[in-house]
C-alpha cells in the first residue's frame, strides 16, 4: 500500500474526480475539448498531487502540493460557475458540486495545517 491510499482526503479526491466525469459526461459534444476536458483533468489533478506530494521528503513540500491541489480544486469550482450559466449543469448537480468542492477544500487544508502542528 502506497502512503496516499491511507488519507481519507486522497479517497475523497477521487471520488470528486468521479463526480465530476460524472456530471460532464453529457456536456455538448463540442465541449468536449474545451469545458468538459478541462474540468477533468483539474478534477484528476486533485488526487494525482495529493498522491505525489506525499512522496516527498518535507512536510513543506508536501504541503506545496496540497496547494496545487487545492488550486486545481478552485479551477473545478470556477469552471462548474461556468458550465451552470451556459446550462451544462442543472442547479442541483451544482448544488451537489459545490458542496463536495466545500468538503474536500476543508479537508486539504486540515491536512497543510496538520503538517505543521
Amino acid at each position: 500500500m502506497f502512503n496516499f491510499e491511507k488519507l481519507d482526503v486522497w479517497h475523497r479526491a477521487v471520488d470528486f474526480a468521479d463526480l465530476v466525469y460524472t456530471d460532464t459526461r453529457n456536456f455538448p459534444r463540442d465541449e468536449r475539448f474545451g469545458l468538459t476536458n478541462q474540468m477533468r483533468r483539474a478534477a484528476v489533478s486533485i488526487s494525482s498531487n495529493i498522491a505525489e506530494g506525499t512522496s516527498r521528503s518535507s512536510k513543506t513540500d508536501f504541503a506545496r502540493f496540497i496547494e496545487i491541489s487545492t488550486g486545481s480544486l478552485f479551477e473545478v469550482v470556477s469552471q462548474a460557475f461556468i458550465a451552470k450559466r451556459r446550462g451544462f449543469l442543472k442547479d442541483e448537480q451544482f448544488q451537489i458540486l459545490y458542496s463536495a468542492a466545500e468538503e474536500q477544500s476543508r479537508m486539504q487544508s486540515g491536512l497543510r495545517k496538520s503538517l505543521f502542528v
